[in-house]
């Protein structure tokens, strides 16, 4: 199989099993790499609810902290689709590689400048900047995965869609694991404490992860034509932007609503606690979505799954106290991998191969504005009515997605299908057995075959 090659519905499903899948995808890209992945994800995690939290805390205002964090957010959706979009023509070494020494040295200054007591307009300059550099680890380790598994012969589909649920899984691991790091220091040390954690983790594994030898994969092979340049942002991928943007003012609004619960009940620190529990069904379902049938198509599977995020989100709205809180949240997070998951894997199928890191990471950016937008509204509501407001605005954004979904499953569908077609096509043409293959060998080394 060639990377250009299209995923489609033919090979067996019953082929290999969801583990067996996960145990051959951690042989292949090795296991320092994958928790090298993971952890270099933590620090945009904890970014969001740290500054929320910091700011907050140091001046009494949701408002205020929601802004700074929400400000993080949008410069990160901004810029981490610019800096993948350079990654896709240069590499991701040197790309992420400052950006994760940037991003650190930011969050440091953003923790000096709450203790310093600096005016609003500076904490949303320093925060404007950490967003603008920290990496998206994420969808870069995403866009490595089709070249790590260039030589797995007739499961390689097969792998493909495992290894996008297992990153959906990290994703939300890593949105479970990095609020409640926050929260535990935070109620160990203060907030300021638990941003510089987050970013001593970006210098040291955004930047292995960025001189891993994986790294050079994602650029070493390009499919043919790939000196042209070609747009990926079509109707259709801008309705998973939209879809993304709202699972990201879930996020937002749910994470306002539990710390202005939390901080009500006397017990801000627990707030990353409780939302972190958000992501624990999550990573079950998420890590699931492996073993669903092919003929299950993805278009089909979001609108399911955004069926599931009204149903299930809709008893925020009677939750009074963080205990009632805890059961609702773990409930929730069982529909939002899947419904990413959902998402990622269809744009990866509807947009061209060479472009593919540039794309997820405007999808992931999505996700951080919808966090802004869900954050800031929920904050100002929260400021007039308490926590009940905030949660209201995260079941509207599940009402939407679902209206969104339905109405442009048709589309979804034929941009997949027109883009399996052309890949096929592409296939079909280069099959003369010319051109490289990309194998990793062993965690330190990496090496070209010609096939």
């Amino acid at each position: 199989m060639r990377g250009g090659e299209a995923r489609t519905s033919c090979y067996p499903e019953n082929l290999v099993s969801p583990v067996s899948s996960y145990r051959r995808l951690f042989r292949l890209a090795g296991l320092t790499y994958v928790v090298i992945a993971f952890l270099g994800r933590l620090p945009l995690a904890m970014s969001q609810l740290g500054t929320l939290l910091l700011v907050s805390t140091a001046t009494g205002r949701y408002s205020l902290g929601g802004l700074a964090a929400g400000v993080l957010a949008i410069a990160n959706a901004v810029g981490a689709p610019v800096a993948a979009g350079i990654a896709d023509r240069v590499g991701q070494r040197i790309v992420v590689l400052v950006q994760s020494i940037a991003a650190g040295l930011a969050l440091a200054g953003l923790v000096t400048a709450v203790r310093l007591g600096a005016p609003t307009a500076v904490l949303v300059g320093v925060a404007v900047i950490a967003g603008l550099s920290i990496p998206q680890v994420g969808p870069l380790a995403r866009a490595r995965w089709r070249p790590i598994t260039s030589d797995a012969g007739a499961g390689r589909e097969r792998l493909v869609d495992a290894a996008f649920s297992y990153e959906g899984a990290a994703d939300e691991a890593s949105f479970m694991l990095g609020p409640a790091l926050v929260g535990a220091v935070a109620v160990v040390l203060d907030p300021g404490a638990a941003l510089l954690v987050a970013g001593a983790l970006l210098v040291v594994f955004g930047s292995w992860f960025a001189l891993h030898p994986t790294a050079k994969l994602a650029h070493a092979r390009k499919p043919a034509g790939s000196g042209a340049r070609v747009r990926f942002v079509t109707p259709a991928f801008v309705v998973l932007g939209v879809a993304q943007l709202l699972i990201g003012v879930v996020f937002g609004a749910t994470q306002t609503g539990a710390t202005v619960l939390a901080t009500a009940e006397g017990r801000p620190g627990l707030a990353g606690l409780v939302h972190a529990l958000l992501a624990v069904g999550s990573v079950l379902a998420g890590l699931a979505v492996a073993g669903l049938p092919a003929r299950f198509r993805y278009e089909q599977r979001i609108l399911v799954f955004a069926g599931g995020l009204v149903l299930l989100s809709a008893p925020l709205l009677a939750v009074t106290t963080l205990g009632g809180l805890v059961p609702v949240v773990l409930a929730l997070g069982f529909v939002i991998a899947p419904y990413m998951i959902s998402v990622f894997v269809l744009a990866e199928q509807i947009v061209p191969l060479r472009r593919v890191g540039a794309a997820l990471t405007v999808l992931a950016g999505s996700t951080g504005i919808g966090y802004a937008v869900g954050s800031g509204l929920a904050g100002r509501l929260a400021d007039a009515g308490g926590h009940r407001p905030a949660f209201a605005v995260t079941v509207a954004a599940a009402v939407l997605a679902v209206i969104l979904a339905a109405t442009f499953r048709r589309r979804l569908a034929s941009a997949r299908s027109r883009a399996s077609a052309a890949r096929l096509q592409r296939s079909a043409a280069s099959s003369d057995g010319n051109g490289s293959e990309w194998t990793i060998v062993s965690d330190d080394t990496a090496r070209v075959s010609t096939t």
